[in-house]
């Protein structure tokens, strides 16, 4: 089986860069803060490790200590901005549901109306997920007619919908990809499988939707490329 090539350290150090950008933009202090990091538990590591071990063994572990505390709140900070980065904007449900990883199957613009509201489609062991952003009256109403064209498709797979955006019953993009994760699993991957190939074929019966215009994630997927090199 074969597998991706390795991402050379250049592009890797690019999508660090970018991040970094990103984040400095909604947060102009994250070096001071990251610094801050690195000090106080390389320090307090450190300082634990010479009455333990001795300076020799302690000096290296509190640098390794500071710069994996620096690196795990470089990456939740350059997450939450790449988030607030496109939350409000059209695709932007789009963008965060590229931060699924493997086990999940990613469709955006299954459906939409000409009002730019959309719907989008994730299959992962909960069932069929299907994702609206737009107006919400108007995503309701798209929700219910895909719902009823999947499930003449899903047999016993259950189907979940969400509605993103601010108001109650509605999903906030910062939090969307950890309520997907969250919701009970209860379909196998072989019957993800066989669900995936009906899936094609209800696809195929309808025009090709392009992702309406707007933010579309190069830099979530950025900063997910960097974090998953953490």
């Amino acid at each position: 089986m074969s597998t991706a090539p390795a991402e050379p350290p250049k592009g890797r150090l690019r999508q660090i860069a970018q991040a970094y950008r990103i984040t400095k933009r909604s947060e102009r202090f994250i070096g001071l803060r990251l610094l801050a990091w690195f000090i106080v538990v390389g320090g307090i590591v450190g300082a634990i490790g010479y009455l333990i071990m001795g300076w020799w063994l302690a000096l290296p572990f509190g640098i390794m200590s500071g710069f994996l505390a620096a690196v795990i709140v470089f990456g939740k900070r350059a997450e939450h901005a790449a988030y607030a980065q496109i939350d409000g904007q059209v695709g932007a449900a789009a963008g965060a549901l590229q931060m699924l990883k493997r086990g999940w199957h990613v469709k955006t613009a299954v459906a939409f109306t000409k009002n730019q509201d959309v719907l989008h489609r994730v299959v992962g062991r909960p069932g069929i997920i299907l994702v609206g952003e737009g107006v919400p009256s108007r995503v309701r109403n798209l929700l219910a007619a895909e719902k009823k064209k999947h499930a003449r498709v899903a047999g016993e797979v259950p189907i979940v919908d969400i509605v993103v955006g601010d108001g109650e019953g509605q999903v906030a993009i910062p939090k969307l990809i950890k309520h997907i994760q969250k919701l009970p699993k209860s379909t196998t991957p072989a019957e993800i499988t066989e669900l995936m190939q009906r899936l094609r074929a209800l696809d195929a019966m309808r025009p090709q939707a392009p992702v309406p215009h707007g933010p579309m994630p190069t830099s979530t997927k950025g900063a997910r490329k960097m974090m998953q090199g953490r």
